[in-house]
């Protein structure tokens, strides 16, 4: 059995460590001329988790997974408002779950996969036709692959959604923010090494995460209505965030030293089913739950691992596997979606009351009655 697996992401690099794991051939086209790094950092826990320990890649994610010493929450002069230590973010994680580099966790799975697959970078998907025997798949370098099966891993902006499903308008849900990550080249001054320090202020929160080896990240995100159309994204953030103070100059500054950023709006991928035929979509080109609810890279890695389950336990039978796959997956995913629309607002919140507000369940965590009844719920069970 063979598949084709459209991006080399996180979703797309599981899934064929999962297909080799059943003893399926894969062939993994991306549109990038080469792999990217960086990213924000993700809480990986849940089925993630659990399918990371499957997969073989439990001990390798560890070795990467950083632990934050402090979480501060500043005021716009740069003052702390409160902080969590190591203790109280850990309670509020529980223990099967890790810190970690969205670029760090494919780095891992590009490492276990990579001389099992063969990889095409700078090419993309242009046509697709199927029968109930095989799917066959037209590429932008003029070749054609045949393949059992499929899957199209490309993130939320899929060219194998638009090509299969319908345009991308039909299944996007903007929930009306902005965001732009990127790696920085030194460690601002007023960020601690190990500690993240973050920010909110009418509808704006920025960011700047220590994540080991002496790494960090930036990160900005802001309501939509904050956003001009048209805008590079150094003109936009300079002037969304330009009043502010604290590390945000220094960061802002960073950004033309940047080797790439991530710059898009938060959205959501809402479909009604995830397959036709022998097409697949899976990661967020078939359910993007976004940064909202935090879940992503758990749900690309557990959705890939359950996939493979579930053509090993159909052998033979697509159509059955697909079906009793998003059976499977599609309950958590949407869930974790329901749990993203609900907080989008806390997100960047736009008075000081909704910040207060936002803020006081931490405040709460923070202090010793809490945070040992966290600790005793969660991490000593």
């Amino acid at each position: 059995m063979r598949a084709v697996i459209i991006g080399a992401g996180i979703a797309g690099l599981a899934t064929a460590l999962r297909l080799h794991q059943i003893g399926w051939d894969t062939l993994i086209v991306e549109r990038a001329p080469a792999r990217r790094g960086g990213g924000y950092a993700v809480t990986f826990g849940g089925i993630g988790y659990d399918a990371a320990e499957r997969l073989g890649i439990l001990d390798d994610l560890r070795a990467k997974a950083f632990d934050t010493t402090e979480l501060i929450y500043h005021k716009r002069d740069g003052s702390r408002r409160f902080a969590l230590d190591r203790a109280t973010i850990a309670a509020t994680t529980g223990p099967r779950s890790i810190t970690i580099l969205r670029g760090d966790l494919e780095s891992v799975l590009y490492e276990k996969v990579h001389d099992r697959t063969e990889i095409r970078f700078g090419t993309t998907i242009t046509a697709v036709d199927q029968n109930d025997h095989a799917v066959r798949v037209a590429l932008d370098d003029g070749s054609t692959e045949e393949a059992d099966l499929l899957i199209g891993a490309d993130g939320l902006h899929s060219a194998t959604r638009a090509l299969l499903f319908g345009p991308e308008e039909d299944f996007l849900l903007d929930l009306g923010h902005k965001v732009a990550v990127f790696m920085l080249d030194r460690r601002p001054a007023g960020i601690a090494p190990g500690a993240t320090g973050t920010l909110s202020s009418n509808g704006r929160t920025a960011a700047v995460i220590s994540v080991g080896d002496g790494r960090n990240v930036a990160f900005f995100g802001y309501r939509a209505d904050h956003a001009r159309p048209g805008e590079d994204v150094a003109t936009q953030l300079g002037r969304v965030y330009g009043d502010l103070g604290w590390v945000i100059p220094e960061t802002l500054a960073g950004l033309a030293r940047a080797d790439s950023v991530y710059f898009d709006t938060i959205s959501q991928v809402v479909a009604p089913t995830w397959s036709r035929g022998r097409v697949v979509l899976l990661g967020d080109a078939a359910w993007c739950v976004t940064l909202f609810a935090g879940y992503g890279s758990s749900l690309a890695v557990g959705g890939a691992d359950r996939l493979g389950t579930e053509l090993a336990a159909h052998p033979g039978d697509v159509s059955a596997a697909l079906t009793a796959w998003e059976a499977a997956i599609r309950p958590e995913a949407e869930r974790k979606q329901r749990l993203g629309r609900r907080v989008k607002g806390v997100y960047a919140p736009a008075s000081p009351l909704l910040l207060w507000l936002s803020l006081l369940p931490l405040r709460l965590a923070s202090l010793p009655p809490v945070r040992r009844y966290m600790t005793r719920r969660f991490i000593k069970g």
